[in-house]
């Protein structure tokens, strides 16, 4: 798809002169000249438009609602005002952000199959994209440290993680995702030395070897190792302490399978949904850029999806958390919804 014309001018005279009568027949001519500029030559059929339309909104709309009632309820209520839980707060703004500036602008660039908001918001929405989807993976790997102190080491915790500390890392964990972000991308850095054509009318985030890789180690798997040690420190803690304090026959077991079952629910959904995108990620450079677009649009949104299941996973499976916001929304949590949930 090619620039858009300016509208002619006979189109512009026709909605002038509005006593000719003509003025719906004009009005429509506007509108079919425009949307040849809005609309992309999409490949997907019209079910399948409305389909992905109707699915990705709705991602959207829950990606925000959710995080937004983590925000909401956080800031209101004073008990849930925790070291842990500021990471929470600020984990769901970055979730919120990203449901609000990034989603909507892919949903359209998915769907359509062309990039139709210019050049210079290409570079801001991904830049974006990287700043919010980083931050994100940085607060989980800072829960998951919190969590280690506050298992591991009890006694230290609170003077390891104060209101203080917990800010300082909030505060590193959005500058570094900006760093690696609006830097690189608005200087160009990310495509230096890169010879693939990218088409005027798409919004591709071509990055070249160096970037893939140092991106995808410092936004992806420092994080996810650090969260894979911390919470398999966490595991066998809570194992030696269920055999430590057991005194009734099968609660050892019951007490430690609960804990594998938290624990492998938070990083298997880690896992499962931001793996696959910076594998190929760091490997589409070495090959050539040679994989195809709706595989890269299907990890991304895979990514994506992890910002919807945060507040689930780190909000309202924590039982003082569900227990408050039943107070704050009672017409949408219903007790026994307490009584269900589990701790992280």
């Amino acid at each position: 798809m090619g620039l858009c014309a300016q509208p002619t001018p006979w189109v512009l005279a026709g909605l002038v002169d509005l006593g000719s009568g003509q003025w719906l027949s004009h009005l429509l001519n506007l509108c079919l000249l425009f949307s040849e500029c809005w609309i992309c030559d999409g490949t997907l059929h019209a079910w399948s438009v409305v389909f992905l339309y109707t699915f990705l909104s709705l991602v959207i709309i829950c990606t925000v609602v959710g995080n937004s009632l983590v925000v909401l309820s956080i800031a209101y209520f004073k008990r849930l005002q925790s070291p842990t839980n500021f990471f929470v707060l600020s984990l769901a703004v970055a979730d919120c952000l990203v449901g609000l500036v990034v989603m909507p602008y892919s949903m359209v660039r998915t769907i359509e199959g062309c990039w139709i908001f210019g050049a210079v918001f290409c570079q801001i929405h991904s830049s974006l994209d990287v700043m919010l989807c980083t931050a994100s993976i940085f607060h989980l790997s800072c829960i998951a440290f919190d969590r280690y102190y506050a298992v591991c080491n009890p006694l230290c915790y609170s003077l390891k993680m104060s209101n203080n500390r917990v800010l300082f890392l909030i505060v590193i964990c959005w500058v570094i995702s900006l760093l690696i972000s609006f830097g690189p991308v608005m200087l160009e850095l990310h495509v230096a030395s890169t010879d693939v054509q990218i088409p005027k009318d798409s919004c591709v985030f071509m990055v070249n070897q160096i970037y893939a890789v140092l991106a995808s180690v410092v936004s992806f798997y420092l994080p996810m190792l650090t969260m894979l040690l911390a919470y398999w420190k966490i595991y066998k803690v809570a194992r030696r302490q269920a055999r430590q304090i057991s005194a009734m026959e099968g609660q050892m077991g019951k007490d430690t399978s609960k804990a594998a079952k938290i624990l492998g629910i938070v990083m298997g959904v880690f896992l499962l949904f931001w793996m696959p995108f910076f594998t190929i990620n760091v490997v589409d450079p070495f090959i050539g850029y040679r994989t195809e677009a709706v595989v890269w649009d299907v990890f991304l949104w895979l990514g994506y999806l992890n910002s919807s299941l945060n507040p689930l996973l780190y909000g309202f499976f924590n039982r003082s958390f569900l227990k408050d916001v039943s107070v704050l929304y009672p017409d949408k949590l219903h007790d026994k919804c307490v009584h269900s949930s589990f701790s992280l």
